[in-house]
């Protein structure tokens, strides 16, 4: 048989074999050591070849499988209207799970899927914003199957301003005897700027602390104006000039059983009641060193011998009055005796 005779009858017989035909018997002992040969042939690099087909074919399938990721996507807030405020806790991220191909779910970036929501539509109260795959820009292929939280309420009022007196903080105790008298801020107001609902509330600000221990005079000092909540602002100015009036405290004070005298008289006399109590008002440091024994009396000059109803009177130092004596008029009865050693 020539080569090309042989050369037809091979393809013939190895097209009858991919069809599942027998393979004649005359073709059979040349034709299986030349399939040997070409088997033999390159063997490593068909093994190699081999491999790598098989773990292509593995990593195609397997990437192909549908998996979950889950996401942590941020919310973006646009378009709030002028002169409205979220007043309520809102969320600044959103959970979601994403389902897909692995390999499309490798490619996938939390910061390229941001939740924008438009609030230039919302009015006062609350706004409430249902969310749903959709809002999320997935590749095709991949479906968003669980989002948390699923709505998202926000709670919208409206900003004022209010002006409201500001407040001096004074803290501490003056010197013994000395108490704070007035406490000015200037300027005495300030405007305050939030939500309606807060400042509605807001009857005063504070300043920071103006400490007076010890002080017996006027205390001037700067003192900061303190935004009484995180949700309000102060507009203008922040600063204020706070003056603490410092005086000695000023209390009443009674004396029990003080002898009246009579005075200014050259007979013997004699006085009922002879003991009274009198009131005075007074610096609390003078008083309390303040001795009126022998300050007590009447005047009986030009008095003549009888009965008489006399007013009394007290002498006091300079800065001490009088409130009242109890009783405030005795009997002095005037005897024709003279008193000894007068003329």
């Amino acid at each position: 048989m020539d080569r090309k005779t042989l050369s037809a009858e091979l393809r013939s017989a190895l097209t009858r074999l991919v069809l599942g035909a027998n393979v004649p018997e005359p073709l059979r002992s040349p034709l299986l050591p030349l399939l040997v040969q070409r088997v033999r042939r390159n063997l490593g690099l068909r093994a190699i070849a081999l491999l790598l087909a098989i773990t292509l074919w593995v990593f195609v399938n397997a990437g192909q499988r549908g998996a979950l990721v889950p996401m942590r996507v941020a919310v973006s807030y646009r378009g709030l209207p002028a002169g409205l405020v979220i007043v309520n806790q809102h969320p600044d991220f959103v959970q979601i799970e994403v389902r897909g191909p692995r390999t499309l779910l490798s490619l996938l970036d939390p910061d390229r899927l941001t939740l924008r929501l438009d609030l230039s539509a919302v009015t006062m109260g609350q706004a409430v914003f249902k969310i749903g795959p959709e809002m999320f820009n997935v590749p095709r292929q991949t479906d968003v199957t669980r989002i948390s939280p699923s709505q998202i309420v926000l709670d919208v009022d409206r900003t004022v301003d209010r002006q409201v007196p500001v407040h001096v903080n004074v803290q501490g105790q003056p010197a013994p005897g000395y108490g704070v008298e007035s406490a000015k801020a200037n300027p005495p107001t300030v405007t305050v700027r939030g939500p309606s609902r807060f400042v509605a509330h807001i009857d005063n600000v504070q300043t920071s602390p103006v400490a007076v221990n010890g002080a017996k005079t006027d205390l001037e000092q700067p003192a900061d104006i303190i935004a009484p909540s995180d949700r309000l602002t102060l507009e203008g100015q922040s600063l204020v000039q706070a003056t603490v009036g410092i005086g000695e405290v000023i209390v009443n004070r009674v004396f029990h059983g003080l002898q009246v005298e009579v005075r200014d008289s050259a007979y013997k006399a004699k006085v009922e009641p002879l003991h009274i109590a009198v009131t005075v008002r007074g610096p609390l440091n003078q008083l309390s060193s303040l001795d009126l024994h022998s300050s007590v009396y009447v005047t009986a000059e030009d008095a003549q011998p009888g009965a008489h109803d006399l007013r009394v009177q007290v002498d006091l130092p300079d800065g001490i009055q009088l409130v009242r004596a109890n009783p405030d008029n005795v009997r002095v009865r005037i005897y024709r005796e003279k008193r000894a050693g007068s003329g």
